[in-house]
């Protein structure tokens, strides 16, 4: 509290969160701003029949599930993000910007996702917007209106972008991070009050279980997410003139969750991908797309073979971004430069296989933590039989790194005026 309270009192940083805080409000403006022409009834019967839309409606912040011009929130920059690091593993100039240049490189890099997001944006709300006119949620739209409605979302969604920015620039967290904690955190006081309006004393139980699983949940999820194995690093002494470097002893930090979420928005955009083919498949015959459709709707509508499908996509996912992300030939090759070694590994190859033992090793628990994770509200429904909860295990996962990144920014802003104030 008394961290809190010295937060406020410094103007700097009161004005910081001032700023932060008007633009997550402006944020949740535009979610709440909807497109016209909406079968609202048919619109919500949509979202509570489909887990895919459900999930991706947890991100928007409601937006989805409104219709709002801002309904894919900062969705396709994170795609774009996504797109963008694959491809440093095919274009040697894309990982140079990226891990070589810096600063610089990283801001040109981040340039160029902004571009790609662009016409994802158009796509995915041109897509979105035809699979909703065809389920008959909203009206027939004619190819102009279309259109036009596709720019409005496209806009809606580099708006939030650039909020995004202005946000990180306060130093006070990740700005794209922080809309998508705000847009979780605002579905809590509906879900409570739905909770609230339909209590009733024979499931007095499932409730009980629920909030204790919710702790348990949460308790697991700092554990992890905070979880790493530490390498010993130790640099050789190194004489130049008469100074003499080197010598110290460090550690490589190797997270347990080395991925984060990305794992789970790849293998949501491997299970959506169905749905968006037996809609696209009714160009060429409709016969075919409604038989599409109502097969894959039944597969997925299907909690067991639904939770199995999405848990071994997560798992694999996170072993495929690990390796994507974290490459042990560079980072041998890095503490190779620098007189840095590993006590009884040999430098060069034999550091990387070592590297590479351990990584793979530790990820196949951060593997399995993200699939459970990925699955737990299928958990908790067959568990518990409450609907009206749903222990989203994603969302409390980025809620919990989000709140772990805040706190960690400003608690150094705190420190750093503490030392300013010594000069």
């Amino acid at each position: 509290m008394s961290k809190i309270a010295q937060l406020f009192k410094i103007k700097d940083l009161r004005f910081r969160i001032l700023i932060v805080s008007m633009w997550l409000v402006v944020f949740r403006i535009l979610a709440a701003i909807p497109i016209p022409d909406v079968d609202i009834t048919r619109l919500k019967n949509f979202f509570e029949n489909n887990q895919l839309f459900g999930f991706l409606n947890v991100f928007s912040g409601g937006g989805l599930s409104n219709l709002s011009v801002a309904m894919l929130a900062v969705g396709p920059y994170i795609t774009a993000t996504i797109i963008m690091q694959l491809l440093t593993m095919i274009f040697p100039r894309l990982k140079e910007i990226y891990y070589e240049e810096g600063a610089l490189g990283r801001a040109k890099f981040n340039r160029i996702s902004k571009y790609i997001t662009v016409p994802l944006a158009f796509l995915q709300g041109y897509g979105f917007l035809n699979l909703l006119a065809s389920q008959g949620v909203i009206g027939h739209l004619g190819a102009l209106q279309l259109f036009q409605e596709s720019l409005i979302i496209t806009a809606g969604s580099m708006v939030l972008t650039w909020i995004g920015d202005l946000i990180t620039e306060q130093n006070l967290g990740n700005g794209i991070s922080l809309i998508i904690f705000a847009g979780i955190v605002s579905r809590l006081p509906t879900t409570i009050q739905q909770a609230i309006a339909t209590f009733d004393m024979s499931v007095l139980t499932s409730y009980l279980m629920f909030a204790v699983l919710a702790v348990v949940v949460i308790a697991g999820v700092v554990f992890v997410n905070e979880g790493e194995r530490k390498v010993s690093i130790t640099y050789a002494k190194r004489v130049r003139g008469n100074k003499v470097y080197g010598g110290a002893t460090s550690y490589l930090p190797l997270r347990v969750n080395q991925a984060g979420v990305i794992p789970i928005i790849f293998a949501i955009s491997v299970l959506l991908f169905p749905q968006f083919f037996a809609q696209a498949s009714a160009i060429f015959s409709k016969n075919f797309s409604l038989e599409a459709t109502n097969f894959v709707n039944n597969i997925f509508n299907n909690q067991y073979i639904y939770a199995a499908i999405y848990f071994v996509l997560v798992v694999l996912f996170t072993y495929f971004y690990t390796a994507v992300t974290f490459d042990p030939k560079e980072i041998s090759k890095n503490l190779q430069n620098s007189g840095g070694f590993i006590l009884g590994i040999r430098p060069g190859e034999s550091t990387s296989a070592y590297l590479s033992k351990i990584i793979n090793r530790i990820t196949l628990w951060g593997a399995i933590f993200l699939g459970v994770l990925a699955i737990l509200p299928n958990i908790t429904r067959i568990v518990t039989g409450i609907t009206i909860f749903s222990l989203g295990g994603t969302a409390l996962l980025i809620v919990v790194s989000v709140a772990i990144e805040v706190l960690r920014q400003v608690n150094s802003q705190l420190v750093m005026r503490e030392y300013e104030g010594f000069e």
